[in-house]
């Protein structure tokens, strides 16, 4: 430390301080708090579903519509 000066030392100090302590805190105050946490994640939506689309066939309702068009198929 001897070749930084006491001065820049001390502030190299400081702003290790201050790079460790704030997320510190910050994830202290969050984490011990939910509603500040939804209030945080209710800013932004993260995920986003698209409306919901008509549903596929049922298994049962798929093979009565394949017997249909092999009986139409064998009629022809």
């Amino acid at each position: 430390m001897s070749s930084l000066g006491t001065s820049r030392g001390l502030l190299e100090i400081g702003k290790f301080a201050v790079y460790v302590t704030i997320p510190i805190v910050l994830t202290y105050a969050v984490a011990t708090d939910s509603k500040t946490l939804h209030k945080i994640m209710g800013f932004r939506h993260y995920v986003v579903y698209p409306p919901e689309g008509p549903r596929p066939p049922s298994p049962e309702e798929l093979r009565e519509m394949a017997r249909e068009m092999a009986r139409k198929k064998n009629n022809n």
